[in-house]
């Protein structure tokens, strides 16, 4: 028997979460969230600090007066904080804000295009799109494949490196799948990239709010050399994203908006850039943003990225023993014990559509999940075994129901409470399924 210790130790700190909504009988309810690996609620520290500082929100970098120059220092002073929090070196290491990792992905590539004309990019078949489809149009671009479980094949990796002999600049990886929850060992990716001379970029989106992440290493092959991820899947949902890479990188990559902030100098003739960050960052900052993002930080650092990961594995294994043992249960990872991960379970009921059952968990007892494909198109194939030409009927066909799964996502305020009733509403659809078809 489990004693369910986060609703004294957790849950007071997240913004909502014992929030009521109506059920299919118009009861109240308390809604429960494992969706946790789209968006994650505010923690109360990030809108606490958002009023405290609103009183002195102003301008960044174009104001004399006092509350532009106190806004102004507080947002330079929070790339170190950042760069703290990842474990990279500031003086080497610029940080970029941005909309989220999507952005900060896109932003990379149009560097690179800018530096390098004629080159390779690998990525990988588990990536979102996000990770993905921002290089295909600029590169030429392979993809390193991943087993029947759905992990990624190091030794293809190497492979492909050495097939191309020196001309992949870049490999980009995603820190833990948003589909199977899997941890990539991105440290010993960066060092096999790294032996011959590519760049790593880590998509950190699904990884830097459930475990902790080092860029830099005493072992000079294992660092990270770019980090990408998105502050709304870290409680704080100000529309802010961070970028990180060597300042050398961007002193030579061309900015891909340009506009206010971005210039040193313009005349009729000629622009010249300012040094990064700032030549990367485009417009009106958003100070807000960067303000719950700091906020969140302090409130992980304190925690303890250990201490989070350990409970939301422990609600995960706690799920995945309940759905096992359910045979109308069907999973889709390796749910083995010593399966390296972060607290992602994705399943579907036999049977029943991926959307339904998304949809009844909801109606029934107010459980959000995600349904469908997860921005992963060409994963979900693979782990779904669906033959390619399968694919292009769907592309035929809109109006067709679309193959998909459900997605479980654990957060550190979760509860074994609110998984025992995950399992009885999954128990309750599965009752009903032929009513469901």
């Amino acid at each position: 028997m489990y004693h369910d210790k986060t609703k004294s130790n957790y849950r007071k700190i997240i913004a909502g979460v014992d929030e009521k909504i109506p059920n299919e009988s118009g009861k109240s309810i308390t809604a429960i969230n494992f969706d946790n690996a789209a968006t994650t609620p505010p923690l109360i520290s990030v809108l606490g600090e958002i009023i405290d500082f609103s009183k002195y929100y102003s301008s960044i970098h174009r104001g004399t007066g006092y509350k532009s120059i106190f806004s102004s220092k507080i947002y330079e002073d929070s790339r170190k904080i950042v760069c703290d929090f990842v474990h990279c070196d500031y003086r080497e290491n610029t940080v970029i804000y941005v909309k989220n990792a999507t952005e900060a992905i896109n932003k990379l590539s149009y560097a690179f295009s800018t530096i390098y004309k004629d080159c390779v990019v690998l990525t990988t078949r588990m990536e979102h799109h996000s990770n993905d489809l921002p290089w295909r149009n600029k590169f030429k671009v392979d993809y390193i494949d991943v087993d029947d479980l759905g992990k990624l094949k190091i030794d293809d990796l190497e492979n492909k490196l050495k097939e191309y002999n020196g001309k992949v600049k870049l490999v980009c990886v995603t820190g833990a799948s948003n589909v199977t929850g899997y941890k990539n060992p991105i440290y010993e990716i960066a060092s096999i990239c790294h032996s011959y001379n590519a760049k790593i970029l880590v998509d950190g989106a699904q990884l830097v709010p459930h475990y902790p992440i080092r860029m830099k290493s005493s072992r000079r092959e294992r660092c990270i050399d770019f980090l990408a991820f998105s502050a709304h899947k870290m409680y704080a949902p100000f529309g802010i994203g961070v970028l990180i890479g060597p300042k050398e990188f961007f002193l030579q990559a061309e900015p891909d908006h340009v506009g206010g902030g971005t210039i040193d100098i313009v005349t009729d003739n000629f622009v010249t850039w300012a040094d990064p960050p700032d030549k990367n960052e485009a417009g009106t900052p958003n100070i807000m943003g960067v303000i719950a993002l700091t906020a969140s930080i302090k409130t992980l650092k304190h925690l303890g990225m250990k201490d989070i990961d350990k409970h939301e594995m422990d609600i995960y294994n706690y799920a995945l023993s309940k759905l096992k043992k359910i045979p109308e249960v069907t999973i889709y990872c390796d749910t083995s014990d010593d399966c390296e991960k972060v607290a992602i379970l994705p399943f579907n009921i036999e049977g029943i559509y991926h959307e339904i059952t998304a949809k009844e968990l909801s109606r029934i007892s107010g459980i959000a999940v995600r349904s469908g494909c997860f921005c992963a198109h060409p994963y979900i194939r693979r782990l779904l075994k669906i033959p390619l030409d399968e694919m292009e009927h769907y592309q035929k066909n809109k109006d067709s129901k679309r193959p998909g799964m459900v997605r479980l996502s654990f957060s550190f305020y979760n509860t074994y409470s609110e998984v025992d009733i995950l399992v009885k509403t999954i128990n309750k659809i599965i009752k009903n399924r032929s009513h469901l078809q």
